[in-house]
């Protein structure tokens, strides 16, 4: 099925301006990369300058917040990234306040320079909106070539890298990934998302990753399902 594609490139300190898209700046989630791609599978309305500000600033209120420092969990040992890339489907994640859409996933693709294309995708409201995925794309790239598993994510060229580490995978059919950002050490706020390769995982997996996620010192109380019963 044909759809029409919206896409914004933005660059720089001052990129935002009017564009045709669909108004979503309190529904959707982005991923870091060094030049933010908003990519949109459907185009409808306005999106004002203001909503797209608002869309790029997190409000670590609505994230999973914690007093201290970060967690160090150990990451997958002899992480490789080239079986990494392809589809991951989100099985359960910590709730934020971007990932609030359904049948969530993210494809991975690596490009020739080594760092990583990824595309996520989610759906809002299928009932009233079957056939709309929303797509965004970023990059992801290996900080340090001795510890592969530990990757950054960034959004906007003047902003850090964000953390984003593999915890474990067999790479066929499951991933546990983690990040985490503090400040000064006195608090922080986290997001751990498990994923697999199909739309559901057994739930003795799904036990084992959550398992693994409270050996290395992560909270999953608050942990949630995401739904992946989308026809799109």
């Amino acid at each position: 099925m044909s759809r029409a594609v919206t896409k914004f490139v933005v660059k720089g300190l001052n990129p935002f301006a009017t564009a045709d898209a669909p108004d979503f700046c309190s529904h959707t989630q982005f991923l870091p990369a060094s030049d933010l791609h908003l990519t949109f599978a459907h185009s409808s309305g306005t999106m004002s300058a203001t909503y797209l500000l608002l869309l790029l600033v997190p409000v670590i209120s609505a994230q999973t917040f914690h007093w201290g420092a970060c967690p160090i969990p150990e990451v997958q040992s002899n992480f490789t990234l080239q079986p990494y890339m392809g589809k991951w489907y989100e099985i359960e994640k910590l709730p934020d306040i971007f990932g609030r859409g359904q049948c969530i996933r993210e494809e991975n693709t690596m490009m020739e320079d080594g760092s990583v294309q990824v595309s996520y995708s989610q759906v809002w409201d299928p009932q009233n909106h079957q056939g709309k995925r929303w797509y965004l794309e970023g990059t992801a790239k290996v900080i340090d070539p001795q510890e592969p598993a530990k990757l950054g994510v960034n959004f906007l060229s003047f902003l850090p890298y964000t953390p984003y580490w593999v915890l474990s995978t067999d790479y066929t059919n499951y991933s546990i990934a983690y990040s985490c950002k503090d400040v000064f050490g006195i608090f922080y706020f986290d997001f751990a998302w498990i994923l697999a390769r199909s739309p559901s995982l057994p739930p003795q997996m799904v036990d084992q990753a959550k398992r693994m996620l409270i050996s290395g010192g992560i909270d999953i109380s608050n942990m949630t399902p995401t739904d992946q019963s989308c026809s799109v």
